[in-house]
């Protein structure tokens, strides 16, 4: 069996220390000793070279064994029930072999379970002690009211129960720059409270383990790290500790302490809102252990801090909120009370800059721009509504300095350095913007922040200098707090709506304007239909009476050509007297409002063959009627409907084939697909034998002045057709037409379900 170890031995350079493996290093500081068990057969995977000076067992005896071969069945059947418990991994498995009483940490690491033991202490607090130390501190965090004033509270609190020399809570910023917070220090050490360090401090790497490990002890910074040995049986074997206490320290963090002359340390996550907002950082100037229920006690404080992060910002952020929601009413309550206030007049109001507590405000609106107090240019306002327009988040978007994302602010940024943003609709032409001013900010850091990795004559270390080093910062305004950025929002919602009322209006007396015109139209045209089916039948009347006295008396015609042009001109005036009559008939339905009422179509029917028997005895027609159905309609409508069908089928009949025309009733059936209606409709079809058509026209015969045939041998204004589909959409129903040139048409009528 070949055993190798897992240390990780890749050199860290300038140009891959972001990329450092932290969370395999390959070995673990010497307070404990660690195993790897696979969790399927309990098979001894990994294990730390010092596993001897805890158990007496070698390396050797127990890679490849399992855990019980090596431990014994009562501790294997222990550990099994641990592992089964409700309390697993959440509280420490407590072992004891070889007359010695440990605490083992479990958790998982993909298929392995990682056992990792320390003696059980005997010199630290009783659990009594640790209780009271708890209940002690829920007592100050109930009587503190402000953040600040709390994070004190657990850094004295912290202090005195773990015994560290220092305790600092270490609060990040947008860019993981830190800042001492709250302190709580023994009187012969330099206080750091108020020191800023430099996001390279703590790199990416290292803050992903903070969020998933929420507590980092390092008992000695000047310990030799144990190397995990493996059997070496496939390539590239090893062993992730993201969620190890006992994972080996970065190199880079080991030099780090040892420049700031610190001994140990103790590390806890402060996660809100899940995102890593700081560290309980705990510092000490020599070597030191503390217990892990000391360790759980102090945690649980960090998840008491998390737990109070919101309820004490907004109690620090009432008195800006009581504020800020005072003049918001004020500007809420002038769209009420002021009805159409214009834009001009809303950004006039002085509640608007108060309302963000800003200083400077710009409402773009389409083409205009409406500004109060200082803001840059129009041109400037709009091309940086254009950029945030095009953000990621183009509803709204927040930022202290804006000349980081965007370049074109850096020359006023004297005026507008902080800029909040809300869109009021779609396009970047719609927006209302805040601006704040730059505000020079002085920074302490714990040394140059640009230093904080160098390169020596001994390769790569953190920086050796922490001394005071003042930074004036430039381009920031003060940071927008939250009370102001949701008044902002709320007004900018408001204004939004008020906008589009304003639109609405403005559309409303627009169409009003067009209805007034519309009116005006619809009464010219009116008095045209007046002249077409008034003024004109009178000389109409008189057309045909004159022409009609001349063919009368054929005697005193003279020639045969004057006789035929007055019978023609007798036939125009008819075609014309019929085509007003269609015309009129026509634009009347579109006002008929008639209430339907349920008709029975079979005596309808029937009293339109009556009215039609002299033109079927002329032609020697038959009408056939099957039983039809009732329906809801306007019954002069419907009887109009059936004249027209059946005249129709009359007049375009063969040349000596007497018509046959038939009223069927095929029951309910749904149009076809292209029609759009989807139910069931009663259905009638109107069948003729007459000359048919081509069903290239099968729609456009409904259109009004459409003939397919000459007007010398059927005559008509080409209104009939139309006329019909126009009775049927009155009657919410459709009319089709299929045709055989020769052989026939069919109408088919479609009328709604009663």
């Amino acid at each position: 069996m070949n055993i190798k170890d897992i240390v990780n031995r890749d050199l860290v350079n300038l140009t891959n220390c972001d990329l450092e493996p932290i969370h395999i290093p390959g070995s673990i500081q010497p307070f404990g000793f660690l195993l790897a068990l696979h969790d399927e057969h309990f098979t001894i995977d990994f294990c730390s070279a010092n596993v001897f000076d805890f158990t007496g067992i070698d390396v050797a005896q127990m890679l490849g064994k399992t855990f019980a071969s090596v431990f014994g069945n009562p501790l294997h059947n222990n550990l099994q029930s641990y592992l089964s418990s409700d309390h697993s991994y959440t509280s420490p498995w407590e072992p004891a072999f070889n007359n010695k009483d440990f605490t083992c940490a479990i958790h998982k690491s993909a298929n392995l379970h990682v056992l990792e033991f320390e003696l059980a202490s005997t010199n630290q607090h009783s659990i009594n002690n640790i209780y009271a130390q708890t209940k002690n501190f829920v007592a100050y965090m109930e009587s503190m009211h402000s953040l600040q004033s709390l994070c004190q509270a657990v850094a004295d609190e912290t202090r005195a129960l773990t015994g560290y020399d220092r305790v600092m809570i270490y609060r990040f910023d947008e860019a993981y720059n830190g800042e001492v917070f709250a302190e709580s220090c023994i009187d012969t050490i330099e206080p750091f409270l108020g020191l800023h360090y430099p996001h390279t401090d703590i790199p990416v790497q290292a803050r992903e383990l903070y969020v998933r490990n929420l507590l980092r002890l390092i008992v000695d910074v000047n310990y030799t790290p144990v190397p995990i040995f493996t059997i070496d049986d496939q390539p590239g074997k090893n062993l992730d500790l993201s969620i190890s206490t006992l994972r080996s320290v970065s190199p880079i963090h080991v030099q780090y302490l040892h420049n700031m002359g610190v001994g140990a340390t103790l590390t806890i996550s402060l996660i809100h809102e899940g995102k890593l907002w700081g560290l309980i950082t705990c510092h000490h100037y020599s070597a030191k252990y503390i217990s892990r229920h000391i360790r759980i006690a102090a945690q649980l404080q960090g998840h008491f801090l998390t737990s109070q992060i919101n309820v004490r910002q907004l109690a620090e952020e009432y008195d800006v909120s009581k504020e800020v929601s005072k003049e918001l009413d004020t500007l809420l309550t002038s769209f009420d009370t002021a009805g159409n206030i214009t834009l001009p007049e809303v950004v006039a109001q002085p509640e608007l800059l108060r309302v963000a507590n800003a200083t400077g405000v710009a409402l773009v609106a389409g083409h205009d721009v409406y500004t109060n107090g200082l803001v840059p240019d129009q041109d400037a306002i709009r091309a940086l509504a254009e950029f945030l327009y095009k953000q990621e988040s183009n509803s709204a978007y927040v930022t202290a300095n804006i000349s980081n994302v965007f370049d074109g602010a850096k020359q006023w940024i004297g005026i507008a350095a902080g800029v909040l943003y809300y869109s009021l609709g779609s396009g970047a032409n719609n927006c209302i913007i805040w601006f704040r001013p730059e505000v020079l900010q002085q920074v302490n850091w714990a040394g140059d922040p640009t230093k904080a990795i160098v390169k020596d004559e001994k390769g790569l270390s953190p920086r050796k200098s922490f001394a005071l080093w003042r930074e004036t910062k430039r381009g920031e305004s003060n940071q927008w707090l939250k009370p102001e950025i949701n008044a902002a929002a709320n007004f900018a919602n408001a204004l939004q709506k008020h906008v589009y009322t304003l639109f609405i209006s403005r559309e409303e007396l627009k169409y009003r304007n067009l209805s007034e015109q519309l009116k005006e139209a619809n009464s010219e045209l009116e008095n045209v239909n007046w002249i077409s089916t008034h003024d004109l039948k009178e000389p109409l009347r008189k057309i045909q009476m004159f022409a009609s006295r001349i063919l009368e008396d054929e005697d005193r015609i003279s020639t045969e050509k004057m006789l035929s042009t007055v019978g023609r001109m007798n036939d125009a005036a008819s075609r014309m007297q019929r085509l007003l009559a269609d015309i009129m008939s026509y634009s009347k339905i579109s006002h008929i409002k008639d209430n339907q009422v349920a008709i029975d179509l079979n005596s309808l029917a029937n009293e339109v063959i009556a009215e039609l028997s002299h033109e079927l005895h002329e032609s020697n027609g038959e009408i056939f009627i099957e039983q039809l159905p009732h329906v809801k309609g306007i019954p002069f409508l419907l009887k109009q409907l059936l004249v027209n069908l059946l005249r129709n089928a009359i007049k375009f009949s063969r040349q000596n084939v007497p018509p046959v025309i038939t009223i069927g009733y095929p029951g309910l059936s749904t149009p076809s697909a292209n029609t759009g209606l989807q139910t069931a409709y009663h259905r009638l079809d109107v069948r003729d034998n007459g000359i048919g058509f081509d069903n290239k026209h099968n729609e456009t015969i409904f259109n009004v002045f459409t003939r397919l045939h000459n007007n010398d041998r059927y005559t008509g204004s080409g209104i009939g057709l139309a006329l019909c589909r126009k009775i049927m959409k009155n009657h919410n129903g459709l009319i089709t037409a299929n045709g055989m040139p020769g052989e026939g048409a069919t109408f088919s009528l479609y009328f709604p379900q009663q």
